[in-house]
Protein backbone atom coordinates (compact mmCIF):
# COMPACT_ATOMS: atom_id res chain seq x y z
CA UNK A 1 0.00 0.00 0.00
CA UNK A 2 1.20 3.42 -1.04
CA UNK A 3 0.59 7.51 -0.38
CA UNK A 4 1.88 10.21 -0.57
CA UNK A 5 2.77 11.48 2.68
CA UNK A 6 5.49 13.60 1.48
CA UNK A 7 6.13 17.40 3.64
CA UNK A 8 4.15 15.70 6.36
CA UNK A 9 5.55 15.01 10.12
CA UNK A 10 4.52 12.11 11.81
CA UNK A 11 4.81 11.23 15.53
CA UNK A 12 4.76 7.70 16.62
CA UNK A 13 4.77 6.89 20.85
CA UNK A 14 6.26 3.73 21.26
CA UNK A 15 8.17 3.49 18.02
CA UNK A 16 11.29 2.00 19.72
CA UNK A 17 9.82 -2.09 18.76
CA UNK A 18 6.56 -4.15 17.74
CA UNK A 19 3.43 -2.54 16.24
CA UNK A 20 5.13 0.97 16.96
CA UNK A 21 8.50 0.30 15.12
CA UNK A 22 6.05 -0.94 11.87
CA UNK A 23 4.26 2.09 11.92
CA UNK A 24 6.60 4.44 12.50
CA UNK A 25 8.79 2.60 9.15
CA UNK A 26 5.42 2.26 7.44
CA UNK A 27 4.83 6.22 7.64
CA UNK A 28 8.38 6.88 6.44
CA UNK A 29 8.68 4.30 3.85
CA UNK A 30 5.62 6.73 2.43
CA UNK A 31 7.49 9.88 2.36
CA UNK A 32 6.65 11.45 5.89
CA UNK A 33 9.12 13.00 8.26
CA UNK A 34 8.75 10.76 11.45
CA UNK A 35 9.12 11.40 14.81
CA UNK A 36 10.29 8.03 16.78
CA UNK A 37 9.17 8.55 20.44
CA UNK A 38 9.68 5.82 22.99
CA UNK A 39 10.83 5.77 26.83
CA UNK A 40 13.37 3.29 25.55
CA UNK A 41 15.92 6.03 24.53
CA UNK A 42 18.59 3.65 22.93
CA UNK A 43 16.71 1.23 21.26
CA UNK A 44 14.64 4.33 20.23
CA UNK A 45 17.84 6.05 18.77
CA UNK A 46 19.28 2.63 16.96
CA UNK A 47 16.19 2.41 14.91
CA UNK A 48 15.29 5.25 14.30
CA UNK A 49 18.90 6.20 12.91
CA UNK A 50 17.95 3.44 10.09
CA UNK A 51 15.03 5.01 8.65
CA UNK A 52 15.44 8.31 6.37
CA UNK A 53 13.84 11.37 7.46
CA UNK A 54 13.49 10.40 10.70
CA UNK A 55 14.61 11.46 14.57
CA UNK A 56 14.75 9.84 18.02
CA UNK A 57 13.11 11.18 20.98
CA UNK A 58 12.88 9.95 24.33
CA UNK A 59 9.61 10.72 26.01
CA UNK A 60 7.86 9.14 28.83
CA UNK A 61 3.84 9.38 28.06
CA UNK A 62 3.21 9.60 31.87
CA UNK A 63 5.31 12.76 32.60
CA UNK A 64 3.09 15.72 31.43
CA UNK A 65 5.99 18.35 31.15
CA UNK A 66 8.25 15.96 29.35
CA UNK A 67 5.66 15.27 26.86
CA UNK A 68 5.06 18.69 26.53
CA UNK A 69 8.80 19.47 26.13
CA UNK A 70 9.08 16.73 23.92
CA UNK A 71 6.34 17.82 21.68
CA UNK A 72 7.63 21.42 21.41
CA UNK A 73 11.04 19.95 20.36
CA UNK A 74 9.28 17.84 17.90
CA UNK A 75 7.15 21.18 16.16
CA UNK A 76 10.49 22.96 16.54
CA UNK A 77 12.66 20.84 14.88
CA UNK A 78 10.16 19.61 11.72
CA UNK A 79 7.69 23.21 11.70
CA UNK A 80 4.41 21.11 11.86
CA UNK A 81 2.98 18.23 13.05
CA UNK A 82 0.40 16.62 10.95
CA UNK A 83 0.07 12.77 12.08
CA UNK A 84 0.06 11.35 15.59
CA UNK A 85 -0.06 7.40 16.61
CA UNK A 86 -0.73 7.34 19.83
CA UNK A 87 0.67 3.44 20.15
CA UNK A 88 2.26 3.66 22.95
CA UNK A 89 0.51 1.06 25.93
CA UNK A 90 1.26 -1.99 28.38
CA UNK A 91 -0.27 -5.07 29.83
CA UNK A 92 0.29 -7.22 32.36
CA UNK A 93 1.76 -10.70 32.25
CA UNK A 94 2.20 -11.49 35.45
CA UNK A 95 -0.93 -10.39 37.40
CA UNK A 96 -3.53 -12.33 35.22
CA UNK A 97 -6.11 -12.51 37.98
CA UNK A 98 -9.61 -11.85 39.07
CA UNK A 99 -10.77 -7.94 39.74
CA UNK A 100 -10.73 -9.07 43.55
CA UNK A 101 -6.78 -10.39 43.40
CA UNK A 102 -5.56 -7.72 41.11
CA UNK A 103 -3.39 -5.23 42.73
CA UNK A 104 -4.14 -1.51 42.58
CA UNK A 105 -0.50 0.06 41.33
CA UNK A 106 -0.35 -2.53 38.22
CA UNK A 107 -4.27 -1.28 37.53
CA UNK A 108 -2.76 2.28 37.86
CA UNK A 109 0.63 1.62 36.19
CA UNK A 110 -1.23 0.21 32.97
CA UNK A 111 -4.18 3.13 32.77
CA UNK A 112 -1.36 5.46 33.49
CA UNK A 113 0.32 4.37 30.55
CA UNK A 114 -2.57 3.14 28.35
CA UNK A 115 -5.44 5.69 28.68
CA UNK A 116 -3.28 8.66 30.57
CA UNK A 117 -0.85 8.64 28.43
CA UNK A 118 -2.82 8.75 25.33
CA UNK A 119 -4.73 11.91 26.26
CA UNK A 120 -1.69 14.01 27.73
CA UNK A 121 0.29 13.57 23.85
CA UNK A 122 -3.15 14.12 22.25
CA UNK A 123 -3.49 17.37 24.49
CA UNK A 124 -0.61 18.52 23.45
CA UNK A 125 -0.09 18.11 20.02
CA UNK A 126 -3.67 19.04 18.93
CA UNK A 127 -2.46 22.42 20.99
CA UNK A 128 -0.18 22.55 17.62
CA UNK A 129 -2.79 21.02 15.05
CA UNK A 130 -5.46 23.33 16.13
CA UNK A 131 -3.32 26.20 15.19
CA UNK A 132 -2.78 24.31 11.70
CA UNK A 133 -6.34 23.81 11.35
CA UNK A 134 -5.50 20.72 10.45
CA UNK A 135 -3.89 17.07 11.81
CA UNK A 136 -4.51 13.30 12.16
CA UNK A 137 -5.05 11.65 15.47
CA UNK A 138 -4.77 7.83 15.07
CA UNK A 139 -4.97 6.09 18.47
CA UNK A 140 -4.14 2.66 19.23
CA UNK A 141 -6.69 0.54 21.23
CA UNK A 142 -7.40 -3.19 21.15
CA UNK A 143 -10.26 -5.72 20.41
CA UNK A 144 -10.37 -6.01 24.50
CA UNK A 145 -11.50 -2.30 24.42
CA UNK A 146 -14.75 -3.23 22.66
CA UNK A 147 -15.37 -6.94 23.84
CA UNK A 148 -13.68 -7.37 27.36
CA UNK A 149 -11.96 -10.62 28.60
CA UNK A 150 -11.21 -11.73 31.64
CA UNK A 151 -8.18 -11.90 34.05
CA UNK A 152 -7.04 -8.17 32.54
CA UNK A 153 -9.80 -5.97 34.11
CA UNK A 154 -6.44 -2.62 33.89
CA UNK A 155 -6.06 -3.22 30.11
CA UNK A 156 -9.73 -3.73 29.24
CA UNK A 157 -10.30 -0.34 31.64
CA UNK A 158 -7.71 1.43 29.46
CA UNK A 159 -8.79 0.86 25.89
CA UNK A 160 -12.23 0.82 26.43
CA UNK A 161 -11.76 4.48 27.48
CA UNK A 162 -9.18 4.81 24.47
CA UNK A 163 -12.10 4.36 22.28
CA UNK A 164 -14.96 7.08 24.08
CA UNK A 165 -11.45 9.60 24.23
CA UNK A 166 -11.20 8.48 20.07
CA UNK A 167 -14.64 9.76 20.23
CA UNK A 168 -14.86 12.71 22.33
CA UNK A 169 -12.08 13.78 20.61
CA UNK A 170 -13.35 13.83 17.34
CA UNK A 171 -16.28 15.57 18.36
CA UNK A 172 -14.02 18.38 20.36
CA UNK A 173 -11.66 19.01 17.31
CA UNK A 174 -13.78 18.45 14.16
CA UNK A 175 -14.20 21.81 13.41
CA UNK A 176 -10.83 22.44 13.27
CA UNK A 177 -9.91 19.79 10.59
CA UNK A 178 -8.71 17.61 12.80
CA UNK A 179 -9.46 13.90 12.34
CA UNK A 180 -9.44 11.36 14.84
CA UNK A 181 -9.58 7.45 14.78
CA UNK A 182 -8.50 4.08 16.61
CA UNK A 183 -7.63 0.97 15.45
CA UNK A 184 -8.47 -1.58 17.71
CA UNK A 185 -6.26 -4.89 16.86
CA UNK A 186 -7.13 -8.35 17.67
CA UNK A 187 -3.91 -10.70 18.86
CA UNK A 188 -0.37 -9.84 16.69
CA UNK A 189 2.76 -10.95 16.52
CA UNK A 190 5.23 -9.07 18.75
CA UNK A 191 7.76 -9.65 21.18
CA UNK A 192 5.57 -9.90 23.79
CA UNK A 193 2.70 -11.64 22.41
CA UNK A 194 5.97 -14.17 21.41
CA UNK A 195 6.62 -14.26 25.07
CA UNK A 196 2.90 -15.24 26.02
CA UNK A 197 1.03 -17.00 23.41
CA UNK A 198 3.39 -17.80 20.08
CA UNK A 199 6.43 -19.99 21.71
CA UNK A 200 7.47 -23.33 20.89
CA UNK A 201 6.72 -24.93 24.25
CA UNK A 202 4.23 -26.92 24.04
CA UNK A 203 2.21 -25.17 26.68
CA UNK A 204 2.32 -21.86 24.69
CA UNK A 205 1.52 -23.66 21.41
CA UNK A 206 -2.09 -25.10 23.28
CA UNK A 207 -2.56 -21.35 24.59
CA UNK A 208 -2.26 -20.27 20.93
CA UNK A 209 -4.35 -22.66 19.29
CA UNK A 210 -7.47 -21.70 22.24
CA UNK A 211 -6.93 -18.14 21.70
CA UNK A 212 -7.06 -18.52 17.50
CA UNK A 213 -9.49 -21.11 17.48
CA UNK A 214 -11.94 -17.76 17.84
CA UNK A 215 -10.40 -16.05 15.36
CA UNK A 216 -12.06 -16.83 11.67
CA UNK A 217 -8.74 -15.86 9.65
CA UNK A 218 -7.27 -18.49 12.43
CA UNK A 219 -3.99 -16.68 12.61
CA UNK A 220 -3.04 -13.69 14.45
CA UNK A 221 -2.15 -10.00 12.81
CA UNK A 222 1.22 -9.28 11.80
CA UNK A 223 2.94 -5.74 13.14
CA UNK A 224 2.91 -4.65 9.25
CA UNK A 225 -0.94 -5.10 9.12
CA UNK A 226 -1.65 -3.11 11.54
CA UNK A 227 0.81 -0.32 10.18
CA UNK A 228 -1.03 -0.45 6.83
CA UNK A 229 -4.35 0.35 9.22
CA UNK A 230 -2.70 3.29 10.25
CA UNK A 231 -1.49 4.40 6.83
CA UNK A 232 -5.23 4.30 5.79
CA UNK A 233 -6.51 7.01 8.20
CA UNK A 234 -3.28 8.90 7.76
CA UNK A 235 -3.95 9.14 3.94
CA UNK A 236 -5.21 12.03 2.00
CA UNK A 237 -8.18 10.38 0.47
CA UNK A 238 -9.53 9.40 4.26
CA UNK A 239 -10.50 12.74 4.78
CA UNK A 240 -14.33 11.94 5.90
CA UNK A 241 -13.45 9.34 8.59
CA UNK A 242 -13.53 10.25 12.03
CA UNK A 243 -14.72 9.29 15.66
CA UNK A 244 -14.19 5.69 14.06
CA UNK A 245 -13.17 2.44 16.13
CA UNK A 246 -11.94 -0.22 13.58
CA UNK A 247 -10.50 -3.80 14.65
CA UNK A 248 -8.17 -5.81 12.90
CA UNK A 249 -9.03 -8.66 14.50
CA UNK A 250 -9.02 -11.45 11.70
CA UNK A 251 -12.83 -11.59 12.75
CA UNK A 252 -12.74 -12.35 16.06
CA UNK A 253 -15.11 -9.19 17.55
CA UNK A 254 -17.66 -10.33 14.55
CA UNK A 255 -18.44 -13.64 16.76
CA UNK A 256 -15.71 -16.18 16.22
CA UNK A 257 -15.61 -16.87 20.01
CA UNK A 258 -19.29 -18.36 19.40
CA UNK A 259 -17.99 -21.14 16.43
CA UNK A 260 -18.92 -23.97 18.77
CA UNK A 261 -21.72 -22.62 20.47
Amino acid sequence: MQVDLSNKTAIVTGAARGIGLSIAQTLASNGARVAFTDVDENTVAKVAAEVPNAAAFAMDITQDAIVAETISKINHQFGHIDILVNNAGVNTAEHRVNIDEFPLHEFERIVDVDLKGTFTVTKYVSQHMVKQQTGRIINIGSVLGVVPARLQCAFVAAKAGVGHLTRSTAIELGEHGILVNCIAPGSTITEGTKALFYGESQAQQEKAKRLLSHVPLGRPATCDEIANTVLFFAAPESSYITGQTLCVDGGWTAGGFFRDF
